[in-house]
């Protein structure tokens, strides 16, 4: 990464601000210093972003009623609007002239939308009530009060409470559901009672204006509901066919209106004096001489520009990872971690490649692989205009493939299934091999000690790649004492303690005198280092280290879960037919699809967070720190437009 450093006049400010946008060389950072001002917001960031406001307002008006499919719209490369390039007075003529053609049609389509959902909402709310009334088939006009009588109507939770006199008369049909105590009641009783009518409990009295027999008003209303739905639904599919015309020309004005919203906000960034603007930032090392060539032609060499190749202190530059293809994904595992800093070991590959490992030794079934596999692959296929499903799926069909290999290693496909169902002995092999010298395949379920030997070997293996980095990293910066302090103690330490164990407690082999010799002195090295770099703590570093190592017996646990799950699954798709005679042919292959299918989702997901886990909390804590920011360009982003001369 190099800083950058532009000292340019104000007038052509314009230009090269246009310039280093579409070039997408340099991340631009706020100037701050004591005799230089802060540079001001462009005074025309006020009318773009009013355009912008507008425009995206009409954009999700008109895209709320697009339904074509009940599919969100998306462009296509095809469906880009070619452009060419122009000054901003332009780019507002256009945008006002689509305005003027759409935008009070569209507010005014969409009022009269909410009136129309407000009227419906409204004659619904009556239809309710007449739903109710229409039970005890009256005239609306019968409610309320006449010379002798008062006639009521309502929701009431009990009956009793309606009891209040003699002479109050009601009628009731149930509306409740089940054992729910709810009633519509029609009550008739003398004028004279209206007080006690008034204080009745348990009563919501409904109020209904209006004239005519319920069940024929009924009608009615459900007709002017039915006539307000279909002017609403012709409104909108009006809203829908100008999105259709014009979604294309909307989206296309408000992305360059955006673009030249954003030439004008970086104004904010700069520094400034009466006649000048300092403009400081970042670029990658290789494209130095290109940021220079672009300041020099637009500037006719009338500019000051530094470009320096970055120091790790005091600039704390911004990190820009430099990945395969297939690492890609890998970056967001990191990211949400924490980048790295400056001069600091990039550790997307390794956090890669063991991440499939551990994920395929978690999982390790060839048959949950081959479907991993397949999907993935048919996705990378199909989904060609999405990058996002394109990288996933790429990183799925590397998972898939290494399960595909986990699992003939461990005899598992779909568990036992080749050998229940296919072998028809489930203590049979997929397959014998031997691969030097080693009997292949080694069967998890019988064999856990050898797999538990295996996992503790790839941890070691881990833990050692990651000291091995850190001690790159130091000699990297210099600090080559941190070396003898931070990773060879534990080097000596795992030689030495490694040798006296194997000899006395794992008995793998005898030492003689000298090489034991070697290995006390190796482990007595080892600790000192460790407890005069640590002090006291150096006991827990110690067993933190131990512990950490034992964190991948992980790998078998979660391996044997996979195996023993999908054991399970077969055990009892077997038992079916003999259970449930006549349908259990018809049931077994659908209880081993649902179960298998079930049973990958789950480890597939435990596998992963255990894989990331391993590389967070073991990996990382042998070397890494963490802490850098992104580097994000300043560059223009093209979506719905593409510029031609």
């Amino acid at each position: 990464m190099s800083k950058v450093s532009i000292l340019i006049h104000k007038g052509d400010s314009p230009k090269l601000i246009k310039a280093l946008h579409e070039s997408g060389l340099v991340e631009i950072e706020k100037v701050s210093y004591k005799d230089v001002s802060e540079g001001k917001m462009h005074p025309e960031v006020a009318t773009l972003a009013n355009y912008e406001l507008r425009l995206s307002r009409i954009i999700e008006i008109l895209k709320s009623y697009w339904k074509e499919e009940r599919r969100r719209f998306s462009f296509r490369k095809g469906e880009k609007k070619k452009v060419r390039k122009r000054e901003m007075g332009d780019i507002i003529n256009d945008a006002e002239k689509i305005l003027s053609e759409i935008e009070e049609s569209v507010l005014q389509k969409e009022r009269e939308i909410n009136e129309i959902e407000g009227k419906i909402e409204n004659l619904e709310e009556k239809l309710r009530k007449l739903e109710y009334v229409s039970m005890f088939d009256i005239d609306i006009s019968w409610l309320g009060k006449s010379k002798y009588l008062i006639v009521k109507f309502g929701i009431c939770t009990d009956l009793e409470s309606l009891k209040v006199d003699k002479e109050v008369h009601f009628y009731s049909k149930r509306i409740g559901k089940k054992k729910e105590n709810l009633w519509a009641v029609l009550i008739v009783a003398p004028l004279s009672l209206e007080e006690k009518l008034a204080r009745i409990k348990n009563f919501e009295e409904i109020f209904i204006e209006g004239e005519g027999m319920a069940k024929e008003l009924l009608k009615e209303l459900k007709k002017e509901i039915r006539k307000e739905e279909e002017k609403k639904k012709s409104i909108e599919s009006e809203l829908a066919n100008i999105y259709k015309k014009r979604k294309i020309d909307l989206f296309a004005i408000r992305e360059e209106i955006q673009i030249e919203k954003e030439r004008r906000e970086i104004y904010n960034k700069f520094g400034e004096t009466n006649y000048t603007y300092l403009i400081e930032g970042w670029c990658l090392a290789e494209d130095s001489e290109k940021v220079k060539e672009i300041v020099e032609d637009i500037t006719g060499r009338n500019a000051v520009i530094s470009v320096e190749k970055a120091k790790r202190n005091p600039d704390s530059p911004p990190i820009h990872l430099k990945n395969p293809k297939w690492a890609k994904p890998f970056e967001t595992f990191l990211e949400l971690f924490a980048l790295p800093k400056y001069n600091e070991v990039n550790p997307t590959l390794f956090l890669g490649i063991s991440f499939i490992i551990f994920f395929s030794v978690m999982l390790g079934d060839a048959g949950y692989g081959v479907v991993i596999f397949i999907l993935s692959l048919i996705a990378y296929i199909k989904f060609k205009e999405s990058h996002f499903i394109r990288t996933w799926s790429f990183l799925g069909i590397w998972l898939g493939f290494g399960n595909i290999i986990t699992g003939f290693i461990f005899n598992s496909f779909f568990g036992d299934f080749i050998p229940r169902f296919i072998y028809g002995n489930p203590e049979k092999l997929l397959y014998n091999f031997n691969f030097l010298g080693i009997s292949l395949p080694i069967d998890a379920i019988h064999k856990p000690v050898l797999i538990l030997a295996i996992a503790l070997t790839l941890g070691l293996a881990h833990l050692n790649l990651g000291f091995i980095l850190g001690v790159y990293q130091n000699a990297a910066r210099g600090h080559i004492r941190k070396i003898f302090g931070e990773q060879i103690p534990w080097f000596l330490l795992e030689i030495g303690g490694g040798m006296l164990i194997g000899e006395a407690l794992l008995d793998l082999w005898q030492l003689n005198i000298v090489m034991k010799a070697i290995a006390i002195l190796f482990t007595i090295i080892g600790i000192i280092s460790l407890f005069r770099r640590a002090g006291a703590l150096g006991f827990f570093e110690l067993t933190g280290f131990l512990g950490d190592w034992l964190s991948y017996a992980r790998l078998l646990a979660l391996g044997l879960a996979t195996a023993g799950m999908a054991l399970a699954f077969n055990i009892v798709a077997q038992l079916i037919p003999s259970i449930v005679p006549y349908i259990g042919i018809i049931l077994v292959p659908i209880i081993l699809i649902f179960a298998h299918f079930a049973n990958l989702l789950i480890q597939s997901l435990g596998a992963a967070i255990h894989a990331l886990r391993l590389q967070y909390v073991e990996f990382f804590n042998r070397f890494y720190e963490g802490g850098g920011k992104k580097f994000i360009p300043f560059r223009v982003s093209r979506k719905y437009t593409e510029e031609i001369k």
